[in-house]
């Protein structure tokens, strides 16, 4: 074993191991931790926002990726892959100095991290092909006397010569790197004696612990230059022994020495897959747990380096039979790259995590397979069919009421209790029996709704003869809706589903999760009426939103509900899902100079206070400012204080006052709750421009007697729901005869308003025809286009 300080070119024996010590206490710096100037935004920001971990009891390793962040002692292991050139050599410096940041953030963060790292025969070809077409052309100009050289050639260099004059190097770039965190390393070059020699083994543990007691990163390697190259043995099924061949090994073995909690392998490839990434049915296993290995077919070792794949789980499961979380992942990818560590150890679904424990259900991504296929069945059934599935799930709501109400009630409970849910939160999360019956009501109205939805003809055309071409309805696909507190919404969007013949997938809020648990029992009890109870699928695993977002390849929609950040977070994380929903229903009732008191009162307290915390709620109240100091601007103000609303003075309305209430901190806040914006207008058209500046595109309402302003403002607002005289909480699907709703929607393409069925479906394209070809169309061809309209009958199914 030898031991390099941070200076580049000094080995010492373990035998004089305390001196170094001296030396490299002097460099530590141990309140350096707290000095984080020269660090980069990403580093600062994660250092402030996590504790100092205390240790934790070593012995098994983490049942689940969410436990990641309790890691206190790390190992990062770099693959030759990770850390060489394309052309295998030199080394990928702008990967490295990143992989080297997020050690450093985890480091300052109060964690033990360590480094196996590959790269020295990389480094050191490098150099050795210099020198020797140096030399080469320095003889030949020697002896040719001319500066025209020959073809030079690079002979065949020796991996271990590479070695012996790469590490040097290799150690000095880590060290300039690490010291621009304030963080002092140290190089440890091992064989396979030191781990079998007692005596040695004791040595490395020892320096190993006392490196990190300084809070000093140990990088570790395999002496290259003097190890025998490696010999297929059967060592890795014992939990005692296994051979150092290649630092996947290496890294196995030195977690469980040293009792790591978490190994982070990063190589060339996404993780590991079912079969060889190059085959077109290979699917990247999120979870993999010993046993499986049966199940696996690997492919080659990467282009550089001794390990492959078949290596790396072998180690990875030595490992983790030793109490020592794995996880396989690229570190090679360009736009993950600059993260991936850090996004491990968050936790975030990156690469494949090695598991002891299998969860008794099946995984997301299974779930999603199974909805998929069952929906493809539920799209097949006649209509008549579905609406049976809705009615029955409408039965079930109102019998099965006492153990939905029982179910919701330990929900709200624990919700209160915990301190963490604001008051409209709570009340989103509660049932009523009155709820119930509204809810069966919808769902009976959707099932009769529904026996026109899937394969319904839109158009006909008659293209040419005997060829015709149809535009029809057909699901989307699979669903995915994430909804926070609201149970309600469960059966809403499963009747929904039902009724469009789409998969769904559903991700409740925790607060909900006894309520959504019986819900989606009732749902699947009334899907097996004709076969198909695995077309709904409620996500009860420790999956995080923005892994489901990841699901491109098997999700079709996300239709998030929820709060506004809810709505944010999941269109950031799914790039390539599209989202279908609003981030924020900031609505506004603008009363006109020729408004009705009475009209006007009823409409504002419905608005505001019939239910709060609804998106469709008044959030602004915009009054022209002729309407100042009259009798109906007075019986406003008045009913909102009986009503026990908190009201929030505009800029323009403060400025009427000579006490005004507490001026509103933004004019596009959705309170949510018994408060709102009170502010001046001059017009009706200053109200469209407000509304336009600083609403959501949600629901906007006026109230007028005078017909023309009326019908300029409905045509002017560009929302997805204008009203005139009438509440804002009209805008509701069950309220508009939807039946139910998914949401309400404030994009401009595909669905806007409260989505319903139709908001669910999509359409395909179906040509009908007896050998057409297109050349028959062409100039010299016999045939001609037609392109005439066909009549469609109302109803008509294709």
């Amino acid at each position: 074993m030898q031991i390099t300080s941070s200076s580049p070119g000094q080995c010492v024996s373990s035998a004089s191991v305390s001196a170094m010590f001296a030396r490299l206490a002097l460099c530590s710096r141990l309140p350096s931790r707290t000095r984080q100037s020269n660090v980069c935004p990403l580093s600062s920001r994660a250092y402030s926002q996590t504790k100092f971990l205390l240790p934790r009891s070593h012995g098994k390793s983490f049942a689940h990726r969410s436990e990641l962040k309790q890691a206190k002692r790390i190992v990062v292991k770099l693959g030759s892959a990770v850390v060489t050139r394309g052309d295998e050599c030199g080394l990928s410096l702008g990967r490295l100095a990143s992989i080297v940041e997020q050690v450093a953030v985890l480091q300052n963060q109060g964690r033990e991290m360590m480094i196996v790292t590959s790269g020295a025969v990389a480094f050191g070809k490098q150099r050795l092909r210099h020198e020797i077409l140096l030399s080469q052309s320095v003889r030949q100009a020697l002896h040719s006397g001319q500066n025209q050289l020959k073809d030079m050639s690079v002979p065949v260099l020796e991996a271990r010569a590479c070695a012996a004059a790469g590490q040097s190097g290799l150690m000095a770039l880590y060290e300039a790197m690490f010291t621009q965190y304030s963080i002092c390393t140290a190089q440890i070059l091992v064989t396979n004696l030191d781990f079998h020699d007692e005596q040695k083994r004791r040595n490395l543990n020892s320096t190993l612990h006392e490196l990190l007691r300084m809070n000093i990163v140990p990088i570790i390697n395999t002496n290259d230059a003097v190890v025998a190259p490696p010999v297929p043995s059967s060592d890795l099924q014992g939990v005692n022994v296994i051979s150092i061949k290649d630092n996947d090994s290496l890294a196995a073995r030195l977690a469980v020495e040293m009792k790591v909690d978490l190994l982070i392998a990063l190589s060339d490839v996404e993780g590991l897959y079912d079969s060889p990434p190059s085959t077109d049915d290979a699917k990247l296993i999120d979870i993999f747990y010993p046993g499986d290995q049966q199940s696996i077919t690997y492919g080659t070792k990467s282009r550089v380096g001794i390990g492959g794949m078949e290596a790396k789980v072998k180690a990875a499961l030595w490992a983790l039979q030793g109490g020592t979380s794995v996880v396989i992942a690229n570190g090679t990818h360009p736009k993950v790259t600059g993260h991936v560590i850090t996004d491990i150890v968050e936790g975030k679904k990156i690469g494949t995590f090695f598991s002891e424990v299998k969860p008794a259900g099946p995984t997301v991504e299974q779930q999603t397979e199974m909805a998929r296929n069952a929906g493809r069945a539920l799209a097949s059934l006649l209509p008549e069919q579905r609406g049976e599935i809705i009615c029955s799930l409408a039965e079930l709501l109102t019998e099965k009421k006492d153990e939905i109400l029982s179910a919701n009630k330990t929900d709200m409970e624990l919700a209160t209790a915990s301190g963490r849910y604001s008051q409209p939160q709570i009340n989103r999360l509660s049932l009523s029996t009155a709820k119930l019956n509204s809810l069966a009501i919808g769902l009976r109205q959707l099932a009769v709704s529904s026996r026109d939805s899937v394969g319904r003809v839109l158009r006909r055309t008659r293209v040419a003869n005997n060829l015709e071409l149809e535009q029809i309805t057909v699901p989307i696909g699979v669903l995915l809706v994430i909804f926070e507190s609201r149970p309600d919404c469960l059966p809403q969007v499963s009747a929904l589903a039902i009724a469009s013949g789409n998969a769904l997938l559903l991700k409740g809020g925790r607060e909900a999760s006894n309520t959504n648990k019986i819900l989606h029992q009732l749902t699947q009890e009334a899907l097996a009426i004709h076969g198909v109870a695995d077309a709904i699928q409620l996500v009860s695993t420790r999956e995080e939103v923005e892994d489901l977002c990841k699901l491109d390849k098997m999700i079709d929609l996300i239709i998030p509900r929820g709060s506004s950040q809810l709505v944010r977070d999941i269109q950031r994380a799914a790039k390539g899902i599209p989202v279908l929903g609003h981030s924020e229903g900031v609505c506004h009732v603008y009363l006109d100079s020729n408004a009705s008191i009475e009209k006007a009162i009823d409409i504002v307290r419905d608005s505001k206070c019939d239910y709060p915390a609804a998106c469709n709620a008044m959030e602004t109240l915009l009054i022209h400012k002729d309407l100042l100091r009259t009798p109906i601007f007075d019986q406003i103000i008045d009913m909102l204080r009986i009503e026990h609303v908190k009201i929030h003075a505009g800029p323009r309305f403060a400025s009427y006052l000579t006490f005004s209430p507490s001026e509103v901190k933004s004019l596009r806040t959705e309170y949510g709750d018994l408060e709102c914006c009170v502010e001046v207008v001059d017009s009706m058209n200053d109200a469209v421009d407000h509304i336009h500046k600083y609403g959501s595109s949600h629901t906007d309402v006026i109230v007028t007697e005078n017909e023309e302003t009326a019908e300029q403002f409905l045509q002017l607002v560009d929302s997805a729901c204008v009203f005139w005289n009438c509440s804002s909480r009209f805008a509701d699907g069950y309220r508009f005869g939807l039946g139910a709703e998914v949401g309400i929607s404030t994009a401009r393409i595909h669905a806007r308003g409260p989505v319903g069925l139709e908001g669910l479906l999509t359409t395909k394209w179906v040509l009908r025809g007896e050998g057409h070809t297109v050349v028959d169309f062409s100039e010299q061809g016999s045939m001609k286009y037609l392109h005439e309209n066909i009549p469609v009958p109302q109803g008509s199914f294709s």
